[in-house]
């Protein structure tokens, strides 16, 4: 059973991988909010690879939760139903993706 297949079973099948990361995201500013936070946490160099043009560094679950700060982590898990642990999986595995995605062009788009 993967990560998502054990995320969707603790909430339901309504949310994808963009929804959850969406509402996780919601709890700390939106994307330049958590990206703001993890450079601030000393993940500076994992930010610039995702933002980037060029291959994406990877991130651990403790790189994030030393970043973030644990109560920063609690708040997202309780505010989307699923353990911080499993939060903090899900964000090491789909967060550098999806900054890649939305930063295709190597800049972050203007907050609205």
């Amino acid at each position: 059973m993967s990560l998502f297949d054990s995320i969707k079973g603790a909430i339901g099948d309504a949310a994808g991988p963009q929804g959850l990361l969406s509402n996780a995201l919601a709890q700390v500013g939106g994307l330049q909010g958590i990206l703001a936070k993890l450079q601030a946490g000393g993940l500076g160099d994992q930010v610039k690879s995702w933002v980037g043009t060029g291959a994406n560094l990877p991130v651990s679950a403790e790189q994030i939760r030393s970043a973030l700060g644990n109560e920063q982590v609690q708040q997202i898990a309780a505010a989307i139903g699923i353990p911080t642990d499993t939060v903090l999986a899900f964000l090491s595995e789909h967060l550098p993706k999806t900054v890649d995605q939305a930063t295709p062009d190597g800049t972050l788009p203007p907050t609205a």
